[in-house]
């Protein structure tokens, strides 16, 4: 296993990006790209397993844990930072980490060089209107009259106890003992310092435009068909059940697991969730050294 390493970058545009490193830059990239709220340190249980087999690169989103605002943030403005990262780190085929607020981020880099994928690992994250459960109505109502009333209604979970519920909401009593209260105090903590709810507010009202692209995203999925590994969190309460199949439908060959956790699977599941992305990550690699393999995996 090879010890991760704490970085930063300094982006064209002026901004500091954190971001951590695991593994030889010579394996394939592995690129992790965590949600609401939190930071890179949500990916500290698997990176080791990880860097086994690839290179992993697990960036602070801009506005998240030690990276800096950015003056105009949104979802494709995420995406140019990151993608910033990856050229300047000369990161070439990769697999992608979709989650929650990190999904966008990834189908921004994804659809723009789609031959550089090697798969996609989903991680409660939206790409088809049905995830949009019932507690998406109030944010629903801001993106379609972004008034006053609608927006605080939309971003009501900005608190710590908000900022809690994003780890324990819907767990069942056991599960939500296994995290402790240091994670979630320290994202309130950060989300606290100048300009952070400012970037969440923005982010909010931009996932609206996400949305929007949802039929983009279905052709990118139809045509590229990319090698996909789903763990999803059965107790998440903010991306419906009914996305998994949504998901299995688009992707027909997708490999796909169901846990017993919540939305942030990772805290209480980095054992399990490690394990199958090794083993995804090697099958991939080895249909990739036979091309006809690769096509049997792909349709």
């Amino acid at each position: 296993m090879q010890p991760a390493k704490r970085q930063r970058l300094r982006l064209s545009g002026g901004t500091e990006l954190a971001f951590v490193t695991a593994g030889e830059s010579s394996n394939p990239a592995i690129l992790l790209q965590h949600g609401f709220p939190g930071s890179a340190d949500y990916f500290r249980n698997v990176m080791p397993e990880l860097s086994q087999v690839a290179h992993v690169i697990a960036p602070d989103l801009p506005g998240y844990g030690a990276s800096e605002v950015l003056p105009a943030p949104t979802f494709p403005a995420f995406g140019r930072a990151i993608s910033e990262l990856l050229d300047r780190l000369a990161v070439g085929p990769r697999y992608i980490y979709l989650h929650d607020f990190g999904a966008p981020v990834g189908f921004d880099i994804a659809m723009q060089a789609p031959e550089q994928v090697l798969g996609l690992i989903v991680q409660n994250a939206n790409a088809h209107g049905t995830g949009l459960g019932p507690p998406w109505a109030p944010v629903i109502a801001y993106w379609s009259h972004p008034n006053p009333d609608n927006e605080a209604a939309a971003t009501a979970h900005f608190t710590l106890e908000g900022t809690r519920n994003g780890y324990l909401g819907g767990m069942p009593p056991d599960l939500a003992a296994r995290i402790p209260a240091e994670v979630w105090e320290e994202d309130w903590r950060v989300m606290q310092l100048p300009g952070r709810l400012d970037t969440q507010r923005a982010l909010v009202r931009d996932y609206g435009n996400y949305v929007a692209r949802f039929g983009e995203i279905a052709e990118y999925l139809a045509r590229w068909q990319p090698p996909s590994l789903m763990l999803w969190a059965r107790h998440d309460p903010f991306f419906d059940l009914a996305e998994i199949l949504s998901w299995m439908k688009a992707l027909p060959r997708m490999e796909a697991h169901i846990l017993d956790a919540g939305h942030k699977l990772l805290e209480t599941h980095s054992a399990p969730a490690a394990t199958l992305m090794l083993d995804f990550i090697r099958h991939t690699r080895q249909k990739a050294e036979n091309p006809e393999s690769l096509a049997e995996l792909k349709h």
